[in-house]
């Protein structure tokens, strides 16, 4: 491989962890957004399915943001600089959630199911679920702005550290963040039970999750214009632009007419799809920049025998992850006796 490609590789690998963290990792906080929003009669048996479905190895799902981290920290050391000063505040933030989120979840399964503290810890947990995401996709937003810039010498702590990334167009993609996973979890839960009422509670979960997506992408979509020019150039001018709102729209249809029509595991591809799409448009919409309007993937990439380097190791790794992730799936995830379904090997948990 050609030193002038491997840049464009790297760059390319940590779009795909993302891409997996969101598919993976985005159902599980998905799951914990409709946790905290279980209503009606049911609504302990909701949980209850959502718990069994996040499971023992929802932890593991971290792996992919962590591997991004760590591309962006060795391939990309100026992305990691800027992104850690100037976006530490909602980053710190984020952090912390996932850290709430998984004690909140551990300490609930542990507590006597009708404790009090049971009952906090499973607040936290939803709570948690719900707004790290919304950070996630505000850290996103501030990207793709190209408000992340070199911090200024001068100015007040807001004026560097926290106007970056409080804006309107942030805030719509971290809403946009929150109702992609919610409908993410909703699509997968309606295969995680055999009980035909929670089979529709999750079945219509789905299908209003999917159309706050559409509204969602819609105003982040326009404000895109103003507020980030060149993610909205890519979206909007681009020569790949109507191919991808066409392919976009043709998975968001085809996942809510899935789910109309009941069938549920073309639901589960159709939306993996769509997420995808969305991810992936976001990523091509502000290439050749990592973090615009000046960092950009060869401007930013370490020393070609470092990406080598890591190249070879990240090969070697995948050797082991990939066999010992499909056995976690394959040991935690089997077909189980009772009303509890879990995915099949491989698969998202929600």
């Amino acid at each position: 491989m050609s030193e002038s490609g491997l840049p464009g590789v790297m760059a390319g690998l940590v779009a795909l962890s993302l891409n997996a963290y969101v598919l993976f990792g985005g159902a599980d906080f998905g799951g914990g957004v409709w946790d905290l929003l279980a209503s009606g009669p049911s609504k302990a048996r909701q949980r209850e399915v959502i718990g069994h479905a996040i499971g023992p190895i929802w932890e593991a799902n971290h792996v992919w943001l962590i591997l991004a981290i760590v591309l962006t920290f060795t391939c990309f050391p100026p992305v990691f600089a800027r992104l850690g000063i100037v976006l530490h505040v909602p980053l710190t933030l984020m952090l912390i959630g996932i850290v709430l989120r998984g004690s909140a979840f551990t300490f609930r399964a542990y507590d006597d199911e009708h404790d009090a503290a049971q009952r906090r810890w499973g607040r936290i947990f939803a709570v948690a679920s719900l707004l790290t995401p919304l950070l996630l996709g505000v850290c996103i937003g501030a990207v793709a702005s190209g408000r992340v810039g070199p911090v200024p010498a001068r100015g007040s702590f807001a004026d560097r550290f926290v106007d970056p990334w409080l804006t309107p167009f942030s805030l719509a993609v971290g809403v946009l963040a929150v109702a992609v996973f919610a409908h993410l979890a909703a699509v997968f839960l309606t295969l995680e039970t055999r009980e035909p009422d929670l089979e529709d509670v999750f079945r219509r979960e789905g299908l209003w999750s999917g159309v706050t997506v559409f509204l969602a992408a819609l105003v982040a979509l326009l404000l895109a214009p103003s507020h980030a020019p060149l993610v909205g150039a890519g979206l909007l001018g681009s020569r790949w632009a109507l191919p991808f709102h066409l392919a976009t729209g043709a998975a968001a249809v085809a996942t809510l007419a899935a789910l109309w029509t009941r069938h549920y595991h073309l639901a589960r591809v159709t939306v993996g799809a769509l997420v995808s799409l969305i991810v992936w448009g976001w990523a091509f919409s502000q290439y050749p920049y990592l973090v615009p309007p000046d960092l950009t993937v060869a401007s930013a990439a370490a020393p070609a025998v470092t990406l080598r380097l890591i190249l070879i190791a990240l090969g070697l790794g995948a050797a082991l992850l990939v066999p010992s992730l499909h056995y976690l799936f394959r040991v935690f995830k089997a077909e189980p006796a009772g009303s509890v379904r879990r995915l099949p090997t491989g698969g998202p948990n929600a």
